[in-house]
């Protein structure tokens, strides 16, 4: 299987779609709108997390630009009735960390903005999502995200879970008004971190 590509953007053959070529072979790629907006201009270098699709009659390969996109990707390919159109749909609509909100507020109208997807199915997705993405159960006691120590450093722990990198955290962090429970102060930073993406 194909986990990622590094090579030069030589092609957008159709919307959504990317060519980069890795040392002479072009491997054609489905990706989200928004990661095909970051890739640059053909003859850019680019690398992508790759996520191989294997049906009958064809190897599909979608491209991410980060390892939580293809994640989220996996996550939901792996929930009843969602395929990959779907799914990239879903992740062309929203960020991880956003997605990542939606599902730990159980935000139905922010899954139903994606075009194909209506409430019953995302009610459907919000629940099946909550196992699959790992998250924290925002519920739970303080003991969930880490145990003892500070609300930062478990506020920390809890993003570190989730995927992010050190500065996404960081940054994050340092906008969050100190007060408040955990379970509050995680949901303002996953809102921060979906902002800045």
């Amino acid at each position: 299987m194909i986990g990622s590509l590094r090579g030069t953007l030589v092609d957008r053959p159709s919307l959504g779609e990317v060519i980069v070529e890795v040392n002479g072979v072009g491997y054609r790629a489905s990706v989200p709108s928004n990661v095909l907006a970051r890739l640059g201009a053909p003859g850019s270098e680019v690398f992508l997390h790759v996520h191989t699709h294997v049906r009958e009659d064809a190897i599909v390969l979608y491209g991410f630009a980060h390892a939580d996109e293809r994640r989220c990707f996996e996550a939901l390919l792996g929930a009843h009735g969602v395929g990959p159109s779907l799914a990239l749909a879903i992740l062309s609509s929203m960020s991880p960390a956003a997605l990542s909100t939606a599902v730990l507020e159980d935000d139905v109208d922010t899954l139903c903005l994606v075009p194909g997807v209506g409430k019953k199915t995302a009610a459907r997705l919000l629940l099946e999502l909550k196992a699959r993405l790992d998250l924290p159960s925002l519920g739970e006691p303080v003991s969930v995200f880490g145990g003892g120590g500070s609300r930062r450093g478990e506020v920390r722990a809890a993003l570190t879970e989730l995927g992010y990198d050190p500065d996404e955290i960081r940054a994050a962090l340092d906008a969050l008004d100190e007060d408040g429970p955990v379970e509050v102060m995680v949901r303002s930073a996953l809102r921060e971190l979906a902002r800045n993406r």
